[in-house]
């Protein structure tokens, strides 16, 4: 078993890329890709990622924030990219880029959103998650940005929301 407290791993260690087409069973009534099943999509990969970080069980503790830059339509291959931006002591931050990708394989951006997931034991307690090594200044950016968001959090909460 892994001493959490001294176990550290990279962003990149525990990053996820998805691949996936925009199916009519994803469709809303609008013509575009429902948002219910981009979610899916976005909360399944956090998970991964978070597991890949942990190599324990996790669960999603809140969606943050969820922009919907623009839409997806049938037939779009929508690429999704998890990544880690911030740990704490039971909890991490991952964020999930959403892209269409064209036929020339040129990415653009549909959505970006910020989870926060919570380490389980076996038993379903919380454990202590592995640190985080960052690498590069823009992972200290996310860092830096992980820590005003969970303070957002903090405040949410304490105001009832």
């Amino acid at each position: 078993m892994e001493n959490k407290d001294t176990v550290t791993r990279t962003v990149e260690e525990s990053r996820v890329e998805t691949v996936h087409i925009v199916r009519p069973e994803h469709m809303n009534s609008a013509g575009r890709m429902f948002g219910g099943a981009l979610m899916q999509w976005i909360d399944e990969v956090a998970g991964l990622v978070a597991k890949r970080h942990s190599h324990t069980m996790v669960t999603t503790a809140s969606v943050d924030n969820l922009h919907f830059i623009t839409s997806a339509f049938l037939n779009d291959v929508v690429v999704l990219i998890g990544r880690i931006t911030y740990v704490g002591n039971s909890s991490m931050e991952v964020r999930v880029d959403t892209y269409v990708e064209a036929m020339n394989g040129i990415r653009t951006p549909i959505n970006r959103a910020y989870l926060t997931v919570v380490v389980l034991d076996e038993t379903g307690k919380t454990v202590r998650v592995p640190r985080l090594k960052l690498s590069n200044q823009m992972e200290e950016i996310e860092w830096e940005g992980g820590i005003k968001r969970r303070e957002m959090r903090m405040l949410r909460r304490e105001e009832g929301f």
